[in-house]
Order: structure tokens, then C-alpha cells, then sequence
């Protein structure tokens, strides 16, 4: 009688370069070390982001007082010149840098004041009730987004975590090393057998890890790249680097022509603090800058020197933004000079919008949530990588032994993060040690000993095979003591 007798063959997998699993392994290590260097970099940076993300909400909330006015009812606002000169008899001892007129109602004018003893890029911000002529309050305002108290320790900490120049150091290694993590964990993700899109919650332990690891770490890559990019920019060594390589390729941004004002906040009094430039004048300038097709919100930069042009800016950073710029003559009311943002080159605008992306004002409150999104995603996986780490075998470990067949071909291996055991010739079950159990890999298959032949039975019993069996004829020479599939019926051993 003949019998049927088939061998299970393994699933054919995808070749790969034979130097493939020298190189992702070097890959991994890098992956692993480079982020056990800079997770603690990341980590804070991070944390920080969070919150100024969250800095904008928070500042209109406590400095809502501030920042806001009763609007009466059936009344107008007062002449811009009334306004600075309430904000002037208030301090008398600041001279006038720029004002930002209310660009809606209901909110107040801001006088930036030029003051001695305030820090460098700082100014004194009076708030002035545009319908009443009342001053609500004076803050330092820094920097030219007008950060206030709040918004503006965040955005320090966030740069140096209070510690200076020297504190610049940590966000430019957490940049620099931000976008080489990021990649190096796609290339790995895309090198698995498995490339799930999403998390496996089906599994356990290291791997449920691993998965999540591994699928958010996808999820936020283009914005991890696009938050170092940016980031870069800040930075006190890549950051000049790309400065100099703007001025080198011309994707600088243009200057104002007739412009010599233009940057009169950060170079000291302004010429309307000494008389030069009456409150007056003001309402004037607005009004040509508004002829010129500008809106608000506005700033008004009093010029360095006297007679010299007043510079009228657009502050809406908000998409679709507007930038524009012009030169106004106080004593004529004339425009002497434009920058329109549709003339800067393509560079230059990039850089503008991807500035703003990364602090959070391009897209206003979505984008905020999107940048928190991002620095508690990275946080997750900071804090997955570092379990996955400390729960790995290190670095150069040798793999599990196993069970050695005669001609040194190991026909068995133990997986257990797989939860299986796998073989050539289709064992799986004749390791000592059961898949993920607490001994693994402690208890390992010793080497040199040979799996007891075992055949299974068509109900999952599993029936040592007897001492005198001999292979079927036609199935080719095989030791007797390798381990191999035996068909499921049929089959029937020959006699001795």
C-alpha cells in the first residue's frame, strides 16, 4: 500500500542584499545610542514646547486686562495722538519706539517705550483704553512678536532654559540629532517584516512597546523634521551657518528702501521722545499706510534720526498673512518706499512661514494644538524608546542556542518575542524552554543535543516515533534523530 506523504516547505521570503543584516544592525545601534544620548535633550525641549504652545492661550488669559477694553456704547476711539501722549505723562521717563494701534474692537493700544535699565530686545508696552484715553497697565514686551511676561519666560526657557548663551547649546544638539533619530527609526520601520501603520494592542510586554514605538513614531516624523529644520535656525552655530549661507545664495530678506527706522525699537530712542516727531503725526502716518493698501493689526517704528522716514508694518502672521511694508514722511504724509511680501524671494518666504509654523501663529489655533500634538507625541516616545532600551539585550549579545542537528544546520529556533518556534523542517515543540516564559532565554535548547523525533497526531497529540523507524523510501538520506513533519494520516511505519 502507498501512501501520500508530503514535507511542509517554509514560507519562501523576500531576498534581501546579503549585507543587509550587518547594516541594519549597525542601524539599530546608532538608533538606539543616539537617542540614549539626546533623550534627555529632547525630553525638555519637549516639555518646553509644550507650554509655549500653550503660552498664547495662557497670556491672553492673565494678561486679559491688558490686552482688553470695555467698548462703550455709541462711542469711537480717540485720535492716536491722545493715546501716546496718556501713555507718555504715565512714564514720563521712556521715550517713544513704536506704537501698535487697537486692530479691533474692543482691544487697546499698545506705546512701546524705549526705557532705561530694560533688558536687551525689550521694551515697555503701556496699554492705553483707545475710547477713553485710560492707561490699563504696562508690561516689558519683548522681542518683535511682543511676547509679554508670561509668553516670554516660556519662549527664553524654551531657547536656553534661562541660562543665556551658553544655554542655546542643549536646543541646538536636541535639533540637530532630532532629524538623524527621526529618520534612522523610519528606515528601520520600513526594514520590519511587519509594517503596521498602527499599533498591535493584541500584543504584550516588550512588543505592545515596540509597536507603539514604532507606529506614532511614523505618525509625527514630517513634523519632527520640519520642528528641526526650523529649530536649526535659532541655533547658535547652525543657525549663523544659515545666515551666511542666505547672504552667499541672495535669499536674504529685502530691506525697506528710505527706511531708516526700520529697526529704531532695538537701537535706541526713537526721534518722538525729544519733540522731533509730534503725537500728531501719527494719525497722519496710519493714514497714509492705510492709502498704501495696508490693514491692521499695524506697527508705527519712529525713525532713529530726525526727519528721517517712519516705517508702518503689517503684524498678521496669521495664513493668508500680510507683511507688507512702507516708508511714510511725517512732514508731507507721503509714501517714500514699499516692501511688499509677494516681492521677497521664494527662500525668504519659506523661511518666514516655517518661522511662524515652528512658534505657532501661522495657522493660529490649530496650529498651536498641532505643535502640542507633536511635543506629546515626542514625549511618548522618549518614553517607549527608553523601556524598549533598558528591556533589550545589549548590544553584541549572542543569540539564543539552540538545538545543533548533525552538519551544524540548527533545525529549531526559539522565538519567543514572536510567541512561536519556527524550524526548517517544522518543529515546534521540542524546546526545553516554552515561548515567553519568565526563564526564557535563561533556559535555553542546549547545544549538541539533538530534538527527540516526534511526529504529531491528527487531534494535536503529540507520539514519539518508534526507536526502529527508517525513512519512507524516495524522501532522500536524512539522520534518523532530525526532527521533521510527519504527514497528519496515512502514513504507516515499515516493518523492521
Amino acid at each position: 500500500m502507498t501512501s501520500d506523504v508530503r514535507e511542509l516547505s517554509p514560507a519562501p521570503e523576500r531576498p534581501r542584499p546579503a549585507a543587509w543584516p550587518a547594516v541594519r544592525a549597525l542601524l539599530l545601534r546608532l538608533h538606539f545610542y543616539a537617542g540614549v544620548l539626546v533623550a534627555p535633550f529632547l525630553l525638555v525641549a519637549a516639555t518646553t514646547g509644550l507650554l509655549y504652545a500653550a503660552s498664547f492661550q495662557i497670556e491672553k488669559t492673565v494678561h486679559s486686562h491688558e490686552l482688553t477694553a470695555p467698548v462703550p456704547a455709541g462711542q469711537t476711539m480717540l485720535p492716536l495722538a491722545r493715546q501716546i501722549a496718556a501713555a507718555r505723562t504715565a512714564h514720563p521717563e521712556g521715550t517713544v519706539g513704536a506704537v501698535r494701534p487697537a486692530a479691533e474692537p474692543g482691544a487697546t493700544t499698545q506705546v512701546l517705550l524705549d526705557a532705561p535699565g530694560l533688558p536687551e530686545s525689550t521694551r515697555l508696552a503701556v496699554f492705553v483704553d483707545p475710547y477713553t484715553g485710560e492707561v490699563r497697565g504696562t508690561l516689558e514686551s519683548y522681542g518683535s512678536s511682543g511676547a509679554l511676561p508670561v509668553r516670554a519666560w516660556i519662549s527664553t526657557f524654551h531657547r536656553h532654559l534661562q541660562l543665556g548663551e551658553p544655554g542655546r547649546l542643549y536646543s541646538e544638539l536636541a535639533a540637530s540629532w532630532l532629524w538623524a533619530v527621526a529618520l534612522g527609526g523610519v528606515v528601520l520601520w520600513s526594514s520590519h517584516r511587519r509594517r503596521a501603520l498602527k499599533p498591535d494592542r493584541k500584543a504584550g510586554g516588550l512588543r505592545r512597546t515596540l509597536s507603539w514605538h514604532g507606529s506614532v513614531g511614523l505618525w509625527i516624523t514630517v513634523g519632527l523634521l520640519f520642528l528641526s529644520a526650523t529649530g536649526l535656525t535659532w541655533s547658535a552655530y547652525a543657525g549663523a551657518n544659515v545666515d551666511r549661507l542666505q547672504t552667499a545664495l541672495g535669499w536674504t530678506t529685502p530691506a525697506l528702501p528710505a527706511a531708516a527706522g526700520d529697526h529704531s525699537g532695538h537701537a535706541g530712542h526713537g526721534a518722538g521722545g525729544d519733540g522731533s516727531a509730534s503725537g500728531a503725526d501719527a494719525d497722519r502716518i496710519v493714514a497714509a499706510a492705510a492709502g498704501a493698501g495696508l490693514s491692521g493689526p499695524l506697527e508705527v517704528a519712529w525713525p532713529a534720526e530726525p526727519g528721517a522716514a517712519f516705517t508702518v508694518k503689517e503684524m498678521d502672521r496669521e495664513w493668508p498673512q500680510r507683511n507688507d511694508q512702507v516708508a511714510v514722511d511725517a512732514a508731507t504724509g507721503r509714501v517714500t518706499g514699499e516692501l511688499r511680501f509677494d516681492d521677497f524671494p521664494l527662500v525668504a518666504k519659506l523661511i518666514r512661514w516655517g518661522i511662524d509654523g515652528h512658534m505657532g501663529v501661522l495657522f493660529g489655533l490649530p496650529n498651536q494644538i498641532l505643535l502640542m500634538a507633536l511635543a506629546a507625541g515626542l514625549i511618548c516616545m522618549i518614553v517607549w524608546g527608553t523601556g524598549c532600551g533598558g528591556s533589550a539585550a545589549p548590544p553584541g549579545a549572542s543569540p539564543p542556542r539552540t538545538h545543533a542537528a548533525p552538519g551544524g544546520r540548527c533545525p529549531c529556533r526559539c522565538c519567543c518575542r514572536s510567541g512561536s518556534r519556527r524550524s526548517r523542517w517544522g518543529c515546534s515543540s521540542h524546546c526545553s524552554a516554552s515561548p515567553c516564559s519568565p526563564s526564557w532565554p535563561s533556559t535555553r535548547c542546549s547545544a549538541g543535543s539533538a530534538p527527540p523525533a516526534r511526529r504529531p497526531h491528527r487531534r494535536g497529540r503529540v507520539i514519539p516515533l518508534p526507536e526502529n523507524h527508517r525513512p519512507l523510501p524516495g524522501l532522500g538520506r536524512r539522520p534518523a534523530d532530525e526532527h521533521r513533519t510527519m504527514p497528519m494520516s496515512g502514513h504507516r511505519h515499515p516493518m523492521p
